[in-house]
């Protein structure tokens, strides 16, 4: 079988790159994508004449559709008559009108917003969501037919992510997370339960990363007068393993009070499950899914830094327990979302999409 790859964003991205492995490791792969751009538009622009270029030489079975496709797809779809599978991941109508509240709802820019996502679902073939949340979420919202889309889960690049030893005789219980600081994060639920845990002076939190709310971030954790958060920038993806491995605790969320953060799982979870780290996490409907509370991580409600920090200083005093979940939140990540178990469903829903009559 041969597929053409194309994605809007860099093919390096967590969920572009675990899809392109796995294809490439089954298929004949032709890749077209570009890193050198921040710019979706300009970088999707730079793709066109790439895209047309490999599809008039080359006949293919099935275009793969990646993340963020939304801009490539009307081009593709005039460009050729052979099934298109599209990676939707997030809708654009959610993320900008509620999550990140930039349009609303009614407005032009919200409307078009919308239209991007329903006429996305319409020029593909096949469409692929990152859980069965948000599955549902567009079949409700965009009236996409049930029979149209799968679901398949983020995973995580395991030759980056394994179990390492644990952190051996720390000074400090060390609570990490990083993001890229999104509205449905929560990051102020984080720090505002690191100011209930500040009488602890053996607790203290390492926050990596840069992005929307971190701005604010920082004024609130300066207005708590916060002396047990660390903020970091950003590091290079290959050092985030060695960030995780000298963890204690690692919090993966989504803490935040938008309904986008009850639909997805954040690619921080599957990272940590698969270095056998004990999570907290979200309580949500994404992550209920295929976790069980209290066994595979803890939950802790969204949008509640009270509970969160309770559940930090329960783990911090329960050695056994840590040791429990990260155990089981590492056999159920292989069972669930590890890249083997992945690949095999990724093939039978490419095997779908081909068969999909056109």
């Amino acid at each position: 079988m041969r597929i053409l790859f194309t994605c809007g964003r860099e093919p390096l991205y967590v969920r572009n790159d675990v899809i392109l492995r796995a294809i490439q490791k089954r298929y004949e792969v032709t890749e077209v994508s570009d890193s050198r751009f921040k710019s979706l538009t300009a970088r999707s622009l730079r793709l066109l004449p790439r895209l047309v270029s490999a599809l008039s030489r080359q006949d293919f079975d099935l275009i793969f559709v990646g993340f963020y496709g939304y801009l490539l797809l009307p081009w593709i779809r005039r460009l050729t008559d052979r099934p298109i599978l599209f990676d939707a991941f997030v809708s654009n109508y959610d993320t900008l009108c509620f999550d990140r509240q930039k349009f609303k709802p009614h407005s032009l820019p919200g409307w078009l917003a919308f239209k991007l996502d329903q006429w996305a679902c319409r020029w593909a073939d096949y469409i692929l969501l990152d859980t069965a949340t948000h599955r549902q979420y567009f079949l409700e919202t965009f009236a996409v037919p049930p029979e149209k889309m799968d679901q398949l889960y983020v995973s995580c690049n395991e030759a980056l992510f394994y179990p390492q030893l644990p952190p051996t005789s720390p000074k400090k219980f060390r609570v990490f997370y990083y993001s890229s600081y999104l509205p449905l994060h929560g990051i102020e639920y984080i720090l505002a339960a690191a100011k209930l845990l500040q009488y602890d002076p053996t607790i203290e939190f390492r926050l990596i990363g840069d992005g929307l709310t971190y701005a604010s971030a920082r004024r609130q954790a300066e207005k708590l007068r916060l002396t047990n958060v660390h903020f970091k920038p950003p590091v290079p993806y290959a050092h985030l393993p060695t960030e995780i491995a000298q963890a204690d605790l690692c919090l993966a969320g989504p803490f935040g009070h938008t309904a986008k953060a009850q639909r997805v799982i954040p690619g921080k979870l599957f990272q940590f499950l698969a270095m056998a780290r004990p999570v907290i996490a979200g309580d949500t409907p994404a992550n209920r899914e295929w976790l069980v509370g209290g066994q595979d991580v803890l939950f802790c409600p969204t949008a509640n830094s009270y509970d969160l920090a309770m559940a930090i200083l329960a783990l911090k005093s329960n050695s056994r327990h840590r040791s429990e979940l990260a155990e089981n939140g590492y056999h159920r990540y292989q069972a669930c979302a590890g890249e083997t178990v992945i690949g095999q469903k990724l093939a039978k829903i490419i095997k779908k999409a081909v068969e999909l009559p056109l």
